[in-house]
């Protein structure tokens, strides 16, 4: 049995999110569909706010906006008093946009463009540096505006987390940070710059990590070189933790996550304990992304039809085109006939999509209620990395999302149209008639 999560249930043999039944969703605004309850993501920021500022009362939340770059999404973590971490001038625009402070956003990445540092520059937010290098064009680019820019450095701590190889950020081999031992001379270099001022540090181990002992090391190393730090002269106003704390994706296996508060004792102590030995208290900040918002979310999708070959194969209208993570990391979602959902299983099926590549699997070997053409497939925990992955492969127009907040549903993105997809082709003039 599936243990759902509590914005999902199951009345009169349908799926429900929120108080909405799927199925009428379905109909209603047609299939392909991204259905996110707005409850879920407002419950869950209250969990990691309560699990954080009980035991340290300048903590800040930064949601890692490429997990999901709905721009009523971000603007509903706004209102929370949610900032957050931006990997790109758009998600930057996002972010601003939906109403959150400049000063409470960090522009990471580890190849920003000239224009992205200026678009940085011109807002007032801070920058979270990847290397020397960028730390010199930035100081360029902040002398020719004339202005001075808040940074950290993003530290690779070598720490080897439990997760995909795609997904793991803290490894030595990593493309991002700098290594913790060269670290103190980039901090250096920035204390020697006319036009920028280190005021905190930065560090991400990776994402879907479902223990805490790699956060607590986490924590430890970078404490560590607080202290070395402070004592060199770098005032700290933030320290950012990252985030990546995973989620149970299989929901009826034996795939466990820590809790929120289970994270925060794991990491708070050590930053607790070292910031009173050196008598400072800086925010700490914290990234969560899928935590956030994986499980407020459901892909819906149409059966087009079942073929019985040397596995029994259903087709649905959504594939890797709107959900990747399956394709691209081997990831497990959970598969629920939404308009079966009380009956049991009766054969097992393979879920597959409509994209012409022999990859295009949502789900294995799954046992589920007897499937016919016209029945309805809800995918689980699609919050995160689902809709904001998505592409037009096979010249298919990316599918509608819609917010839910008890019986109430409403579009917060319309599905795209072929002429959506055409509008930005132009024709060079030697083709034109």
């Amino acid at each position: 049995m599936i243990a759902l999560p509590p914005n999902l249930s199951c009345r009169d043999g349908h799926l429900y999110i929120g108080d909405c039944n799927t199925v009428t969703l379905a109909n209603t605004f047609k299939t392909p569909l991204y259905v996110t309850d707005e409850e879920r993501i407002r419950n869950r920021f209250l969990e990691y706010t309560r699990a954080l500022n009980s035991r340290y009362p300048h903590c800040r939340i930064l949601y890692a906006t490429k997990a999901n770059g709905n721009s009523t999404i971000i603007r509903i973590l706004a209102e929370m008093g949610a900032g957050a971490d931006v990997f790109s001038s758009g998600e930057l625009q996002l972010a601003l946009s939906a109403g959150m402070s400049p000063q409470t956003l960090l522009f990471n990445g580890s190849s920003k463009t000239t224009d992205d540092l200026i678009r940085a520059i011109q807002t007032g937010v801070r920058i979270s540096l990847d290397s020397t290098d960028e730390l010199y064009q930035l100081e360029s680019v902040a002398a020719e505006t004339g202005r001075t820019v808040e940074v950290s450095f993003r530290v690779n701590p070598a720490i080897n987390a439990p997760t995909h190889p795609k997904i793991a950020t803290g490894l030595a081999s990593c493309k991002f940070g700098i290594a913790a031992e060269k670290i103190i001379p980039a901090y250096q270099a920035a204390l020697s710059c006319s036009h920028l001022v280190p005021v905190g540090i930065h560090c991400h181990i990776g994402s879907q990590i479902t223990a805490v002992e790699p956060f607590a090391r986490e924590a430890e190393v970078l404490m560590e070189l607080v202290a070395e730090l402070h004592r060199r002269g770098v005032g700290f106003a933030f320290v950012d933790l990252g985030g990546g704390l995973g989620i149970p994706y299989n929901r009826a296996g034996n795939e466990n996550a820590p809790s929120i508060d289970s994270y925060a004792e794991a990491v708070l102590p050590p930053c607790i304990a070292m910031c009173n030995e050196l008598g400072i208290a800086p925010e700490i900040w914290i990234e969560p992304g899928r935590s956030l918002v994986c499980d407020s979310t459901i892909l819906l999708t149409r059966v087009n039809s079942v073929k019985h070959a040397h596995k029994n194969f259903v087709n649905v209208d959504a594939g890797f085109n709107l959900l990747i993570r399956p394709a691209m990391y081997n990831s497990y979602h959970e598969v629920i006939v939404a308009n079966k959902a009380s009956e049991p299983a009766g054969d097992t099926y393979t879920i597959t999509g409509p994209i012409c590549e022999t990859g295009d699997i949502l789900a294995h070997d799954r046992e589920l209620p007897i499937i016919v053409a016209g029945d309805l497939i809800a995918i689980l925990d699609t919050g995160a990395y689902g809709f904001s992955m998505a592409s037009q492969y096979n010249c298919r127009p990316r599918c509608a999302e819609v917010l839910v907040k008890g019986t109430q549903a409403e579009l917060m993105r319309r599905a795209e149209t072929l002429d959506d997809i055409r509008s930005t082709m132009v024709t060079p003039s030697w083709h034109k008639q």
